[in-house]
Order: C-alpha cells, then sequence, then structure tokens
C-alpha cells in the first residue's frame, strides 16, 4: 500500500463483507484506483479510527454518520455524504401485530410489550420507537420495551435482533414487534413470519440508510476518483454485478443528508449518542 492508496473503513457485520469488498478492490484496481480496505467489529471503534485519521473513507451506517458529524462539528471540521445505494434511499419502519390482535392503534399499545432489535439500530429500535414516542407512549414508561441485542456495536446491520424480535411476536411473548419494511417481507419470505400471520400496525415516515461518509475537502483526490468511479458503475457489469447484489443494490446515488431527520429526532430523544460524542471529543 502506498501514499496514494484509498482506504476504506467498513464494519465485518457479516462473513460476505470480505467478498464484497475484496472483489470491489480488484474492480477499483483495473480502473487505476489503489484501493483497499480496513475492516471493524463496530462502528464506534470505526467512528474513532476516521476521526484521527487511519483512513479516508467510511462505510458508514446512518447512526455512525451522525455520530461522525457530530464529532466533526464539535472540533472544527466538516463531514460530507459522498454516495450511497439506491437501496438506502426513502426506506420506513413498521410496527406489526399478530393478524388477530385486537389492537387497532398505537395508543392502544400502553400496558403492553413491544419487542425491537438491538438497542442501537436505527430501523427496529430508534425510529419505530420515537414514533411511538411522538404518538403519545413513552417507551419504558407506558410500554415496556424488550430488546434483542444481538451484536450491539454493529447498528442493526445484523438483523439477528430483528429477526428475533419477529419471532416472539409470533410466539405471543409480546404485543407488538418493530422492523424495518424490507425485513417484513423478508422474514414473510423466509417463514418466520406466516403469511397473512401478521398486521401492519403503523407505520414511520421516510428516512435514509447508509452512506460514504469523508472528513474534510470531499473534492481532493484520490476521494473525488473513487467517487465518479462508484456513480459510473453499472449493474450491466457482470463483473460487479454480483458484488452489487451481495450489497444490495442496483445503482450507487450521489449522497445526501436530509434523510437523517427522523433518526437525528430519535437520538436526541434517547440520548442515543451524546456518551460516545462527548466522551470521544474530550479526548481529542
Amino acid at each position: 500500500m502506498t501514499s496514494s492508496t484509498l482506504l476504506l473503513g467498513a464494519v465485518a457485520y457479516d462473513p460476505k463483507v470480505v467478498t464484497i469488498w475484496e472483489g470491489f478492490r480488484t474492480w477499483f484496481a483495473e480502473h487505476g484506483l489503489d484501493f483497499d480496505v480496513v475492516l471493524f467489529t463496530n462502528y464506534e471503534r470505526q467512528v474513532e479510527a476516521h476521526t484521527r485519521g487511519h483512513y479516508d473513507v467510511a462505510w458508514n451506517s446512518p447512526l455512525a454518520w451522525l455520530q461522525l458529524q457530530r464529532i466533526a462539528a464539535k472540533t472544527g471540521r466538516q463531514a460530507h455524504a459522498i454516495a450511497m445505494r439506491d437501496t438506502d434511499r426513502d426506506l420506513t419502519s413498521v410496527v406489526v401485530v399478530r393478524a388477530d390482535s385486537p389492537v387497532k392503534s398505537i395508543a392502544e399499545l400502553r400496558g403492553k410489550t413491544i419487542a425491537v432489535g438491538a438497542h442501537d439500530s436505527p430501523q427496529a429500535t430508534l425510529i419505530p420507537l420515537e414514533h411511538i414516542g411522538a404518538a403519545g407512549l413513552q417507551p419504558g414508561r407506558d410500554v415496556e420495551i424488550r430488546y434483542y441485542d444481538v451484536l450491539v456495536g454493529k447498528h442493526g446491520d445484523h438483523i439477528g435482533g430483528e429477526r428475533d424480535a419477529a419471532r416472539a411476536l409470533v410466539a405471543g411473548e409480546v404485543e407488538a414487534a418493530c422492523m424495518i419494511d424490507g425485513n417484513h417481507l423478508l422474514f414473510a419470505k423466509e417463514g418466520v413470519l406466516a403469511p397473512g400471520s401478521t398486521r401492519i400496525l403503523a407505520q414511520t415516515g421516510k428516512y435514509d440508510h447508509c452512506n460514504f461518509s469523508v472528513l474534510g475537502n470531499p473534492h481532493r483526490e484520490p476521494i473525488a476518483k473513487f467517487r465518479d468511479l462508484l456513480l459510473g458503475m453499472s449493474y450491466d457489469d457482470p463483473q460487479v454485478r454480483t458484488l452489487m447484489n451481495l450489497e444490495g443494490l442496483r445503482a450507487w446515488l450521489p449522497g445526501r443528508t436530509s434523510g437523517y431527520a427522523l433518526l437525528e429526532r430519535a437520538i436526541d430523544a434517547f440520548g442515543t449518542i451524546d456518551a460516545f460524542v462527548g466522551g470521544l471529543v474530550g479526548g481529542q
């Protein structure tokens, strides 16, 4: 690796991550970009390493993006989202009940138990719980929350906790469960949720998910070349189609930050990243 190598930070939430980035590394090299990847076990370590200048670009969860953005603001720097998947835009989460449940509204969940994913999952915990709170039920006070903390630190990218929450709903252990809308469909295909066995009680507003994040000037080389190559990548190219399928996209799009408002409201309501940001800024 040379000083001109673009180094990407990513979290190894699944073994397929190695396959994905090794494949992209080969493709970038063939297109004139010296590219390599450093893998982390959790987003907090990844964000910390980014703020200390240990690599150039982060593949960040939405929560990690907000962590980076707030640390940058407190230390006189700027964070930029330079690209994202087409499938990272305009997502929603759902609050699901069993089809035969008498509950017809969020208000009727008062005094009952709701299953969610890991504490740090934007899609299966933070955003839907903020939605429930905005509807008048305070999580932990008006409703009991049962967390399924599978691989905390991976920000819900590992959907095991979400799947466990769905199983608890099927088993009758909880009255409702929270999950991203795409996983509601996935769990039905997997047989975790039998077709017709559940009903969507509420749906959140739209939000965005992961992005490639940089600190400082996003137009400097080789970051600009990395972004241009990403945006020019074609799903019709058989060399990258399998990798894009593994990463869950058909096209890379320019990054945007307008889709993180719901998550910002949630972390402000629950104080989710305050200690992490304060501790890291204080240690700079």
